[in-house]
């Protein structure tokens, strides 16, 4: 059975089972409302473009955010693939800060720069930096040394040599830390936009929780995860494929 027909099948019967036991009353549609309730939520935040202007918001944030954190991350990240000295101080630190959850930041990102707009793309920033550098770092240090030495037979050294040798051989996993680096960055982005004052989906989250409207709750919480599913699997994975193919990786 091929994949497409067995995610048919799988989501039509989480679907049946979610609108069935909904009618059936087997638990609160306080706590857990129906699939037709969730869809008239979502239905009615389009036509009143609330969700429109949340995604637009959402997106404008995450923009900004992973654009700068991918140009740092890879600097940070070549810093610690040509330095050791770096790498061993540096790289440590990074490592660090990676584990660090992004709603961990928030309130340091409050502090510096207020609850406003700076503090949800410094947090979407430092989702997406770390993991980011940390694939740079060893993309560059597994560069195979025989590219380096063939290369440097023929002449080619500094900053020549990185362009047209370690940088395009680290091009795989400059491809991968991107990806990884656009889902850190949409979570971090989503944790900011809760203490944000909005628009944003995070906000529209926050404020339909507070306000006890689990069906919008539930649908911004399936367009976030829609969103993140296409962004995945229709360019970065794509993408990925593509330069795997290209470079001969596959196995």
């Amino acid at each position: 059975m091929q994949t497409a027909i067995k995610r048919i099948i799988f989501f039509a019967a989480i679907i049946a089972f979610w609108e069935i036991g909904s009618r059936l009353e087997l638990w609160h549609p306080l706590i857990f409302p129906s699939l037709s309730s969730v869809f008239s939520a979502l239905v009615e935040g389009f036509q009143d473009k609330t969700l429109i202007y949340d995604l637009i918001a959402s997106f404008k944030r995450l923009a900004v955010g992973l654009t700068i954190s991918l140009i740092i991350g890879t600097l940070i990240g070549i810093l610690l693939g040509k330095s050791k000295t770096a790498d061993e101080t540096l790289g440590a630190v990074i490592l660090a800060l990676q584990s660090v959850p992004s709603i961990v930041w928030l309130p340091i990102a409050i502090m510096w720069f207020g609850l406003n707009e700076k503090a949800v793309i410094f947090v979407t920033i430092l989702g997406g930096t770390f993991v980011m550098a940390l694939n740079m770092r060893t993309g560059i240090k597994n560069v195979s040394p025989l590219y380096i030495k063939a290369a440097q037979t023929m002449g080619a050294n500094g900053i020549d040599l990185f362009t047209r040798v370690i940088f395009p051989a680290s091009i795989p996993y400059v491809v991968t830390g991107s990806r990884l680096a656009w889902a850190f960055a949409w979570r971090a982005l989503m944790a900011g936009e809760l203490l944000s004052t909005g628009p944003g989906l995070g906000y529209t989250l926050r404020y339909a929780s507070d306000f006890g409207r689990m069906d919008i709750v539930i649908g911004v919480m399936i367009i976030i995860g829609a969103i993140g599913m296409i962004v995945d699997q229709f360019i970065f994975q794509r993408i990925e494929k593509s330069v795997i193919k290209k470079w001969g990786l596959e196995s």
